[in-house]
């Protein structure tokens, strides 16, 4: 079938290829204008224009998609069956919406009505899920509100960080949406309605901030953090006045009577913390202006010592 793709960043990529493996005509791509990046501040297009670009597809970048005139004729002169959204970052307006004749269908990484908003993979990583997955819905004027017509679940491993879950449901949901796309094709649906509320707060978009090591939480609480905040934009804390920012870390047992933040340890085993509730144990760390390195390596050339306290 015809089809106009929104997506913008790395995580829609996956299911623009996969339609167009899939034959269908994908007509148009429309993507975030490019941002300009960097101490130059050059413009750099997204991924999904790059690949779209790539396929000889044309690429619109309005600013504004709602009350937009010429962009809503470009749509219709695409004449898509089907609008395909994926982490395109805006909210579509009706007009939109009820273009093409199949309507404009989501692939949400997460299962919905949980996780509902912008950064649902990082979340659920933070959180502790034990699983998590990707929904194709029906969209409708609300955010991430609308029908659910088909799911798959992903369960996340021990050691699951944010990158490692971003490339599972990019992978899952680009072979979903192909797959859901001959059901619907073909009649072969039942949309299932969202109950009004969602179970969990809205995912909200990630800020640098968000990494910050509160040492009051339990090891359980910041060995999450750790891994949902891999790879971007890192877990962090300050020791020495020294932005320390953690890639790996496991939890620890610990009967010490230290302040949270307090160093326990700090050998080739790792930097053992105090926590709130158990310890923590840091075994890849980055110091501001250096390179990522194993705890062991690190210490060659810092000294750390018991007693010593992460702010």
């Amino acid at each position: 079938m015809k089809a106009v793709f929104m997506g913008t960043p790395d995580f829609a990529v996956n299911t623009l290829e996969a339609l167009i493996r899939a034959g269908h005509e994908v007509t148009a791509v429309v993507t975030k204008a490019d941002r300009p990046v960097g101490r130059r501040m050059e413009l750099r297009p997204s991924p999904v224009k790059i690949c779209a670009e790539e396929h000889g597809i044309p690429v619109l970048q309005p600013e504004k998609i709602r009350g937009n005139g010429e962009f809503l004729e470009a749509l219709r002169t695409a004449a898509p069956d089907v609008i395909v959204v994926a982490a395109y970052g805006k909210i579509i307006p009706r007009e939109i919406l009820t273009l093409p004749r199949y309507g404009c269908l989501n692939v949400h990484a997460s299962l919905l009505p949980k996780y509902r908003g912008a950064a649902p993979i990082q979340w659920a990583v933070i959180n502790g899920d034990d699983v998590s997955g990707v929904t194709i819905m029906q969209m409708n004027e609300g955010l991430d509100t609308g029908d659910m017509i088909a799911r798959v679940e992903i369960p996340l491993a021990p050691d699951e960080t944010g990158g490692t879950l971003f490339d599972k449901l990019a992978s899952a949901g680009a072979e979903l949406l192909v797959e859901t796309l001959k059901k619907v094709e073909a009649g072969d649906i039942t949309p299932v309605p969202q109950p009004a509320e969602s179970p969990t707060p809205y995912a909200r978009m990630i800020k640098k901030e968000d990494g910050r090591i509160h040492w009051t939480d339990s090891a359980e609480q910041i060995e999450h953090l750790v891994r949902g905040m891999n790879p971007w934009p890192s877990a962090f804390s300050m020791l020495s006045g020294k932005n320390i920012r953690i890639w790996k870390s496991k939890t620890a047992p610990s009967a010490a009577k230290a302040d949270p933040g307090t160093v326990l340890e700090a050998d080739g085993d790792g930097i053992v913390v105090q926590t709130g509730s158990g310890a923590l144990c840091i075994q890849e760390l980055q110091m501001e202006g250096r390179k990522r390195m194993k705890t062991e390596d690190f210490l060659r050339g810092h000294k750390i010592a018991p007693g010593d306290r992460f702010d």
